[in-house]
């Protein structure tokens, strides 16, 4: 049985504000500040996302105010950005396309979206393109939270135990602040690899420490 990985759905926020394209500035800016959060989606009609406002949004229009005397201060940015300075509703505010993640997505597949996508949060979406939550990368943090001890039962029991079929006289685990140190010995070398990958993608997992000995090198041959 493979080790099981949280998914996007145990760490998305369900409870997800939206807004529609024309949400005016001043409601946004209300909105944000009374739930507490720092973006919210643009939802068409049908529930599907079309866009993302952030604070960083709204906060081009407060860049480009008048100083004292009256000067406009001097235009920054891409032509996209200067006219989200000069607009008044979410349609105008708004960053798309979205990127989104599915409630099924292992978090790791989500942080790699994130990643590639450079952005702080995914919206989540059904299968009909329904927005049904927000993940943030705070939320895919939390894997890190769990206790050594965790880690440890769950390489122990879930990689060692149901898939290798390895006892605790062959690969001990030890976990210390989400570093994992395995040690023994193995017939194979490719057993001591696989060991190795396994319990990487455990979630909580920071690093592995490898300090598995082997008796045969069968991967020799195919490296």
């Amino acid at each position: 049985m493979p080790a099981q990985h949280s998914t996007v759905s145990e760490v998305m926020t369900r409870d997800v504000v939206t807004v529609r394209r024309e949400t005016p500035f001043k409601e946004i800016t209300s909105i944000l500040s009374s739930h507490g959060i720092s973006a919210v989606p643009v939802a068409d009609e049908q529930g599907a996302p079309v866009g993302l406002v952030s604070e960083a949004d709204l906060l081009r229009k407060q860049a480009e105010r008048r100083e004292k005397h009256g000067e406009r201060a001097a235009p920054r940015g891409w032509p996209h950005e200067k006219a989200k300075a000069r607009a008044e509703n979410a349609a105008g505010l708004m960053t798309t396309p979205v990127a989104t993640a599915h409630a099924d997505w292992p978090v790791a597949q989500a942080a790699r979206e994130m990643d590639h996508h450079h952005v702080k949060r995914l919206v989540v979406v059904d299968e009909t393109d329904r927005i049904i939550g927000i993940v943030s990368r705070p939320d895919l943090l939390r894997v890190f939270l769990r206790s050594d001890e965790e880690i440890r039962q769950e390489i122990r029991a879930e990689v060692l135990t149901a898939i290798l079929r390895l006892g605790e006289q062959e690969v001990q685990v030890q976990v210390h602040d989400g570093v994992v140190t395995l040690r023994g010995e193995v017939e194979n070398r490719s057993t001591a690899q696989i060991t190795e990958r396994l319990a990487e993608g455990v979630d909580g997992v920071v690093t592995v420490r490898p300090l598995i000995d082997y008796t045969i090198d069968d991967r020799a041959a195919k490296d």
